[in-house]
């Protein structure tokens, strides 16, 4: 990476340098203090033997002066500060994917849905290591040279190189860039007569209409029961969240509060124009809920107004402000914490790395969680169930991951393309089809692997039962999914989703 030359240097003038926050953010005479940085910083730049010139590196510094207060807080600059508002409002040509830079690499955090980079197979947890032949595993990876290489004009190509863990090789993908939608609702269906299902994968700005309409959708198909998704949602407006909260509550209920030291107490009730308030209701977190599907499963488990299904959420529960600089960039600040209303925190602890705070979530023991919690991360319920602290939302019914499955082939399948190649291929024959139940798996199947034979006779489609099952119904989902949209390409996984039919089976 250029200018590593001067690291030493921007590296002692952090502390120096905190003076740029403070002539960015506010405009107050000086203090003492302030003036002896100063004249640190003009010793510097008057003297030093191969000259320093600061304004080239504000980017790089601010960046590092961020980083040390909390994961969340940080220094976004312009060409950043633009994406990150595309993502909660608008559209954008590009490969489809949320990212994060972990330590040395590139990190998917989740494909975004009817992207590129989706309906090739890339999945949450994959690690860009190459892009165009480039290394993309370097320390020093900024957001903006991420952005730079992976945004691009529609119809594009980029090549990329991904590390899967239980994956022995990379797998190489070749992406089009496409326009990217940014729908909030993936999906809503009946998923028979008296329950719907809704899937939520973030809350942006269209978040609160986009959640009405599909849900009075819902209500005029006989909807008595509902089945909320929000497996991988990383969050979003508090506003929105506030709002879907406010559909399944009756008045006067505390939703959440937000407190911190310079900050007062700031407590949200929900008022009397909720539609879904005789729903009954079960929700679906993972590791990837984050954020705003925090505060909306926190409150639902925490009011007993609803039954949450699946593993502990992420546990990012701190209140960030922003504020957008001269320039067009911005600094995000955190200055408070979110409470859900049986006091609990959802923030887990960051007294650690980086790597350690974005990874901590695939290396719990999801089935000993609740052993040995000590009483001051224990809290009461309205109805006083017991529920826990410590960082996230713990179900009420936990799924069990497990770790014997090997998805290696599926994987690899699903990265060369074949499976998209073959259900676009095969949905030439099907057009006519009227019903999901005519879409045979087992014949699927077997056109399947003789599709496969003519790409490599030597690809070795060996795997176990379960897995072998779970492609099956991938295929018949995404043949569905070109046939008739996107809600019957959930609706077919529902039929085997062990989060949904545990929903089913509870609100029945």
């Amino acid at each position: 990476m250029k200018n590593k030359s001067y690291r030493p240097i921007i590296y002692s003038l952090i502390l120096i340098l905190g003076i740029f926050l403070g002539k960015f953010l506010i405009n107050e005479t000086p203090s003492p203090q302030n003036s002896k940085l100063d004249s640190i910083l003009q010793l510097v730049q008057e003297n030093y033997v191969d000259g320093f010139d600061i304004s080239e590196h504000e980017d790089e510094i601010l960046i590092a002066i961020m980083r040390e207060l909390d994961p969340h807080s940080g220094y976004i600059p312009k060409t950043e500060q633009s994406y990150m508002e595309e993502q909660m409002s608008g559209s954008f040509s590009g490969v489809g994917i949320e990212f994060n830079i972990i330590k040395d690499s590139l990190v998917v955090v989740s494909p975004i849905s009817g992207g590129p980079s989706e309906k090739l197979g890339i999945l949450s947890g994959d690690r860009i290591v190459e892009v165009d032949g480039e290394d993309f595993a370097s320390v020093g990876l900024t957001n903006t040279e991420v952005i730079e290489k992976l945004r691009g004009e529609k119809g594009s190509e980029v090549s990329v190189k991904i590390y899967r863990r239980g994956e022995k090789e990379l797998l190489e993908y070749t992406i089009e860039r496409g326009e990217i939608p940014l729908y909030s609702v993936d999906a809503s269906f009946m998923i028979d007569e008296e329950i719907g299902y809704v899937k939520v994968n973030r809350f942006s700005a269209t978040t609160n209409e986009e959640f009405y309409n599909a849900t009075n959708n819902l209500l005029t198909s006989g909807m008595k029961k509902m089945v909320l998704d929000l497996r991988d949602n990383p969050g979003g407006y508090l506003g929105s969240a506030i709002f879907m909260c406010n559909e399944f509550l009756e008045k006067g209920e505390l939703i959440v509060y937000t407190e911190g030291k310079y900050r007062s107490k700031e407590e949200i009730f929900s008022d009397d124009g909720g539609s879904l308030k005789d729903i009954e209701l079960v929700i679906l977190i993972n590791e990837g809920s984050a954020s705003a599907s925090e505060i909306v499963s926190g409150c639902i488990q925490d009011l007993d107004r609803g039954i949450l299904v699946g593993n502990r959420s992420f546990g990012k529960g701190l209140v960030q402000e922003e504020i957008l600089l001269n320039d067009g960039s911005a600094v995000r600040i955190t200055t408070q914490r979110y409470y859900i209303p049986s006091g609990r925190s959802i923030q887990k602890p960051y007294d650690m790395s980086d790597k350690e705070y974005n990874t901590e979530m695939y290396t719990r023991n999801l089935q000993n969680e609740e052993q040995n919690i000590p009483d001051s991360l224990k809290y009461i319920t309205k109805k006083g169930r017991v529920v826990f602290g410590g960082g996230g939302v713990t179900p009420d019914s936990i799924i069990s991951v497990d770790v014997s499955l090997n998805y290696s082939v599926f994987n690899r399948l699903r990265s060369k393309n074949w499976i998209t190649e073959f259900c676009l291929n095969e949905q030439k024959f099907l057009e006519n089809l009227e019903r999901i139940s005519d879409l045979d798996e087992d014949v699927l199947m077997q056109k399947f692997r003789l599709f496969v034979q003519n790409k490599n006779p030597d690809f070795d489609l060996s795997m176990g039962n379960k897995e072998l099952l779970d492609l099956k119904k991938f295929i018949k989902a995404n043949i569905a999914k070109n046939l008739w949209g996107n809600d019957t390409y959930f609706k077919v996984l529902s039929e085997k989703d062990d989060y949904i039919q545990k929903a089913i089976e509870i609100l029945n």
